[in-house]
């Protein structure tokens, strides 16, 4: 397939970001659920929420759910606008544009998840050493130089593209890039070599799924841990090897959570699934999991849950979406809300606090109370749907929506 063709528009004219990220780098959110892809922010929760949030500004980005991310005084966006994928640089004070890049990516989407999820992009973009990694809705993969927005390499979007298109994030560790690529009977887990693109290793035992991957050191081995179409897998994260894996289909092929590292516990679920605990290890040439809990009370669909101390804090897909808390340690329903509180709420944390932005805009500021769903504070943060996840940054709380990024403030 031709390289798509590249329109870049440098609107401002700046010198590298290293030196911002070194001064402040406790505020930044450089790629999905964090700096250690967690859902935890360097965040100190105010003694008092105030009655409101205040507007610092909104800025028109483009479709799709992917959230923003930030490094230093930056905000970068991932979007779409009409038949192009956009990448951009806006300055955290003020939201004016630095930079944008776009390119065109062809989309042809299945109408199941255009009436519902858009047209997206819906992957959420990861900073590292100075470059921006994205994963188009097609699954096209992308390297840009977050100084400039200069498009350093691309990988074109596979023949067979997934059923409901690309939402997992990449995952940069020690100089690679690891993404899922391809369709769902062809797809491998990638790592590509961060500064050139070229392929280090594959893993072709299973097609991609939607939950992002993330790194963790179990039994002494580093690993990634990603959900696939059928499974939970775990692979080597220098040499791609496949060290383990457990049978995990749901209907609708549709693995969305992120894997929570609890220790050397792993937590999961997926939709119609009991949210499950387990540990791998390595008993003489062999690599296995053991559950360590199952609770059949809650299920995390497109969801990914917080622990603080030792509660795991979540929203469930039962009873038309409940909030809950679970004991990470035991597994054990600590409390459950009331149903129907909203069709989905991606959450984060902040010090003792979760805060949970729902689809309907509703933004639930809640103590991390392992006896009762506490909420101290909601706050209406959008005029229209957001399924993507608030990012925490300082005291700053970003929102995108369907079209648009709104940074509000507590002060």
């Amino acid at each position: 397939m031709a390289r798509p063709t590249v329109a870049l528009v440098v609107t401002l004219v700046v010198c590298g970001l290293a030196p911002a990220a070194a001064q402040r780098p406790n505020t930044d959110w450089p790629q999905w659920r964090g700096a250690q892809r967690d859902g935890a922010a360097s965040f100190t929760p105010p003694a008092t929420w105030p009655e409101r949030l205040t507007e610092r500004w909104k800025v028109e980005v483009g479709l799709g759910y992917s959230a923003p991310i930030i490094v230093g005084d930056r905000v970068f966006a991932f979007s779409r606008q009409d038949d192009s994928e956009v990448m951009r640089a806006l300055d955290a004070a003020t939201g004016k544009t630095i930079w944008e890049t776009k390119y065109v990516a062809a989309y042809k989407p299945n109408p199941a998840a255009t009436r519902t999820h858009g047209t997206g992009p819906k992957s959420t973009p990861t900073f590292a050493d100075g470059r921006l990694y994205t994963l188009g809705m097609s699954g096209m993969v992308t390297a840009f130089d977050a100084a400039s927005g200069k498009l350093l390499w691309q990988k074109p979007s596979p023949l067979v593209e997934p059923l409901y298109h690309t939402a997992m994030s990449p995952l940069v560790d020690r100089g690679l890039v690891i993404v899922h690529v391809g369709g769902h009977s062809n797809g491998a887990l990638t790592a590509f070599d961060a500064r050139t693109g070229d392929v280090k290793w594959s893993w072709n035992g299973d097609g991609p799924a939607y939950g992002s991957p993330v790194v963790a050191e179990l039994g002494g081995t580093r690993q990634v841990v990603t959900v696939t179409q059928d499974n939970l897998v775990g692979v080597s994260a220098a040499g791609g090897e496949l060290l383990w894996k457990r049978p995990y289909s749901v209907r609708a092929t549709r693995n969305a959570a992120t894997p929570i590292l609890h220790g050397q516990t792993v937590i999961i679920s997926g939709l119609g699934l009991p949210v499950t605990a387990f540990r791998v290890m390595k008993r003489g040439d062999q690599w296995v999991s053991e559950n360590v809990w199952e609770n059949n009370d809650v299920t995390m669909d497109m969801s990914t849950g917080v622990v603080v101390g030792t509660t795991l804090f979540g929203f469930s897909a039962r009873n038309s979406g409940q909030f809950f808390g679970v004991d990470a340690n035991t597994g054990q329903t600590l409390w459950l809300s009331e149903g129907r509180q909203a069709e989905n709420a991606a959450v984060v944390r902040a010090g003792d606090v979760w805060l949970a932005l729902q689809a309907d805009a509703q933004l639930i500021v809640a103590r991390g109370n392992p006896k009762q769903f506490e909420i101290l504070r909601r706050y209406n943060v959008a005029n229209s749907a957001t399924w993507a996840q608030p990012v925490l940054s300082g005291q700053r709380v970003f929102v995108k929506d369907l079209n648009s990024i709104t940074l509000w403030t507590l002060n």
